[in-house]
């Protein structure tokens, strides 16, 4: 894979898929350079209007291009189950799932579910959708993909699933703390896919990505969070204009995973370097394989969200 760049990709055509917080950042590259190969490219965006501008800009960026703008609020499941109905009923059978939308050490703050949002967005949102998803992705032909991007931002913490708050309040809370758990969250959440992927002999494979250190509109929330200048602001102002490669190369490692032959089941890929370059396998924190962790994760994940896998027995 050294030297792997978005003219690897290999062509799309008659493949569909969703790419979640597609209307910015490292989400709008991949599913512009999906529907440049040819894919049928759902953008599932929080914001309506953005999503509709997102699909106007590929459009004039590929012409031809198959792009459908699609609501999805993460932060709703009544929203995620509402994407899922419609998906269903456009589409049929979906090719590729790319777990891309996400929110960046926000101040405390609920979902309208009542969760943490950051692990209620990161995580449990793409959870209810990947399940909810599910048959679709089983009705697609052999060689299904879903892609979770996580971040090396997961080894700041691992899950705490004695303490998953919705409840605990702002007291306690850690704003990079629970980044680090919610992208913890997200590898433990590809590992148990894959292991039952694999136990149930089933053609989809499970895998992960993270874009390293990407110049995107995710930093803003966690450098600015309300709203002001601050000396954190100034930092990553200064690391993105700096250190930072742009989106298009952040989104490498997810076209990697979510298109390259040999990507393997429960892989990891990033920069080559750890924070820019070409995608290769990425190291990740021992507690993100543990297995134990990831059966639990997932049995809590069922209950918090009410969708449960039950095509994909443990």
């Amino acid at each position: 894979m050294t030297g792997w760049d978005a003219t690897r990709i290999p062509d799309q055509s008659g493949r569909k898929a969703v790419v979640t917080g597609a209307n910015s950042g490292i989400g709008y590259v991949t599913a512009r350079e999906l529907a440049r190969r040819g894919a049928v490219v759902v953008l599932a965006c929080r914001s309506a209007a953005r999503g509709r501008g997102a699909a106007a800009r590929i459009r004039a960026e590929v012409p031809g291009a198959e792009v459908e703008p699609a609501d999805l609020d993460l932060a709703d499941l009544g929203s995620v189950r509402e994407f899922a109905r419609q998906y269903a009923r456009r589409h049929g059978a979906l090719d590729l799932l790319v777990n891309n939308a996400g929110v960046m050490a926000l101040p405390y703050g609920r979902t309208a579910d009542g969760f943490e949002t950051q692990f209620g967005v990161n995580h449990l949102g793409h959870f209810a959708l990947t399940g909810l998803l599910l048959p679709r992705l089983r009705a697609a032909a052999p060689g299904a993909r879903i892609v979770n991007v996580s971040s090396g931002f997961h080894a700041l913490a691992d899950i705490d699933l004695d303490d998953l708050d919705p409840l605990r309040g702002e007291a306690s809370y850690r704003r990079w703390t629970a980044y680090g758990r919610s992208k913890t969250a997200n590898l433990l959440f590809t590992h148990e896919l894959a292991r039952r992927f694999t136990a149930a002999g089933a053609t989809i494979t499970a895998v992960a990505a993270h874009p390293g250190y990407a110049s995107t509109n995710l930093q803003a929330g966690a450098s600015r969070p309300a709203g002001r200048r601050t000396f954190t602001s100034r930092v990553m102002a200064l690391g993105n204009a700096v250190l930072a490669q742009p989106a298009s190369s952040g989104a490498l490692p997810t076209l990697y995973a979510a298109t390259a032959p040999g990507v393997e089941q429960d892989g990891f890929y990033g920069p080559r370097l750890g924070w820019r370059g070409a995608p290769v396998r990425s190291w990740r924190a021992k507690w993100t394989l543990d297995d134990a962790s990831g059966a639990r994760l997932w049995v809590v994940s069922e209950k918090l969200t009410g969708v449960s896998y039950a095509s994909l027995p443990r």
